[in-house]
């Protein structure tokens, strides 16, 4: 009788992988648990605590001029201060990519300033130098443009605040573009604005849109920066957070989570459609 030849050993034709994070499902109950502790818990507090008034009362609360006009200056100052920035973030975030000067990185730095700058220091470096004896205040005043606690101080504190967002943004994006893009554009008879509007606008705009949308979201909840160049005269330079900062202080906390409330919705409707607006661009850039 012959023995029979041992079979060979199997060998694996699948290796797990692991890595340094836990698996998926671990992974994904600790990102819902920390999600859960630091934003869905604290806003559904805010929710709940503004229900104590009752639709007639929430309605009351958010409803009075002196509130409507807070609204207004805040949403609009944010809105206006955001698409500036988009305008000359791109200018900056071009001029760094593009050329190259004694200083650029001096400038790049200059730019992450209001990261790392407290915003009450910020507000009150705006506020002495706009005001009418401020190095810019004194040459604005004899023209009649004032700045310091007007509507208009609002603006350039949230302007200020809200640049690093966009160049940050529209930065990297436009690493990526080469140079031979434009080259071929122009060899085939676009000229400078056919190539900026044509070529590098579609290539930007969704991270135009993601820095439109993160400085508009920053410039709503700013105070710090804001607080002290604004005035804060009431229905004139009154923004959102004084006002929830007033009704705090008032011990109305039911009234100031109703302004919230408001301000969280109105906030999270307008981030929704620009997020909508930038995923459609991007399926249109990829169509074309």
């Amino acid at each position: 009788m012959t023995a029979l030849p041992l079979a060979p050993p199997r060998r694996a034709f699948f290796f797990r992988q692991h890595s340094v994070l836990p698996g998926f499902s671990l992974a994904l109950g600790y990102s819902v648990l920390y999600l859960a502790l630091i934003v869905l818990i604290p806003l559904a507090a805010v929710f709940l605590k503004s229900t104590e008034l009752g639709w007639a009362g929430f309605w009351h609360a958010t409803t009075q001029p002196r509130v409507l006009a807070s609204f207004k200056l805040s949403f609009g100052a944010s809105l206006i201060a955001a698409a500036i920035n988009v305008v000359f973030g791109l200018i900056f975030a071009w001029v760094l990519v593009r050329y190259r000067f004694p200083g650029r990185r001096i400038m790049d730095a200059l730019i992450d300033l209001p990261f790392a700058l407290p915003t009450a220091v910020a507000g009150i470096a705006l506020a002495t130098l706009y005001a009418n004896n401020g190095w810019i205040g004194s040459i604005l005043a004899p023209l009649g443009i004032e700045v310091a606690y007007t509507p208009v101080g609002v603006l350039v504190a949230l302007i200020f605040i809200g640049l690093p967002f966009v160049v940050r943004t529209v930065q990297p994006v436009l690493e990526d573009l080469e140079a031979e893009v434009e080259e071929a554009a122009a060899c085939l008879g676009a000229n400078r604005w056919q190539t900026f509007r044509k070529v590098i606008v579609p290539y930007l705009t969704p991270a135009l849109l993601t820095g439109f949308a993160m400085a508009f979201a920053r410039a709503v909840g700013e105070y710090g920066s804001v607080i002290f160049i604004a005035g804060n005269m009431p229905m004139v330079s009154e923004i959102m957070p004084l006002m929830i900062i007033t009704k705090l202080e008032q011990y109305d906390y039911a009234g100031a989570t109703a302004i919230a409330v408001v301000m969280l919705v109105v906030a999270f409707v307008l981030l929704l459609l620009v997020n909508l607006l930038q995923a459609w661009t991007q399926r249109a850039h990829q169509r074309n």
